[in-house]
């Protein structure tokens, strides 16, 4: 079987991952990055550097884009490209979904197909197994280049329109992020008082795995975010409340950020004044909806 060629523009940790699981599965890649020597390993390893990004886009029906940003895309593409006409192109960046539904429509302003996507694993977890990719745009352009994108991770495709994968990329991202800085707080509260890191981060960590045997699954919460129905047979919202204002209490004392446990505690106080005090933990949602 033929392998189609890919382009990828966008040779950070991410780019080269993506390429070099392309080279690994069969296909001709042409690379092109603004710092040139970033190609130099894959070329080493059989992709083809492109002089310009208009003969890299040229050389393949799917051109990948990992870049910092959507504008970046512009800066690199130019923005009258007629050598867009008829490609695919299928942008890996990160942005807001606003930036994903703008791009599409230039994008097929120049003639282009546009799928829009985040991958949800970091560089050297592409094309291992537990990979996956979020997309979102034309069905039709994501199945017609499936064996290659599917060799970068499992591609979930999540509706046509553009916005969708970034909007689950972003959230997904905020969870990450709020955990690590959840996390580095935290270990600051424990130093503050002269306690070395490593006695703490051990049992840390492993409160992250065990939050899905705490909380519930995933099905669960969705069920009961769904119905509205937040039962506090376990803890209350006024349980929890009390917590957060005894971590934020204990952060002031240590003389660290306070921000973070500031945040959390007004979705308590919050929700307790929107008469939620007897309710679960879920019923946080309801303010912080709004």
């Amino acid at each position: 079987m033929s392998h189609e060629p890919v382009t990828v523009i966008g040779l950070g940790p991410m780019g080269r991952a993506m390429a070099g699981v392309l080279l690994r599965g069969g296909h001709p890649v042409t690379v092109w990055n603004r710092t040139p020597a970033r190609a130099d390993g894959l070329v080493e390893a059989g992709a083809t550097r492109a002089a310009t990004p208009a003969e890299a886009v040229s050389a393949s029906p799917l051109t990948i884009l990992s870049l910092t940003d959507y504008e970046a895309m512009y800066q690199i593409l130019g923005r009258d490209p007629d050598f867009l006409t008829g490609r695919d192109l299928v942008n890996l960046s990160s942005d807001t979904p606003d930036a994903s539904r703008a791009a599409a429509t230039w994008a097929a302003g120049h003639g282009a197909h546009f799928v829009t996507g985040g991958v949800m694993v970091p560089p050297p977890v592409v094309g291992r197994p537990g990979a996956y990719v979020y997309y979102s745009g034309p069905g039709e352009i994501l199945a017609a280049h499936e064996p290659a994108l599917r060799l970068i991770g499992d591609p979930r495709h999540l509706g046509a329109d553009p916005g969708l994968a970034q909007l689950f990329y972003q959230a997904q991202l905020n969870v990450f992020l709020t955990t690590l800085s959840g996390l580095l707080h935290s270990t600051a509260m424990v130093t503050a008082a002269g306690v070395p890191a490593a006695d703490f981060l051990l049992d840390a960590m492993k409160m992250l795995t065990d939050v899905p045997a705490m909380v519930g699954s995933g099905a669960e919460l969705a069920a009961r975010i769904a119905a509205g129905h937040h039962p506090g047979d376990l803890s209350t919202v006024l349980m929890m409340g009390a917590t957060a204002e005894h971590v934020l209490r204990t952060s002031e004392k240590a003389g660290i950020d306070r921000e973070l446990p500031a945040a959390v505690r007004s979705h308590y106080d919050r929700a307790v004044a929107a008469g939620h005090g007897t309710d679960g933990w879920t019923a946080l949602y309801e303010v912080i909806k709004a």
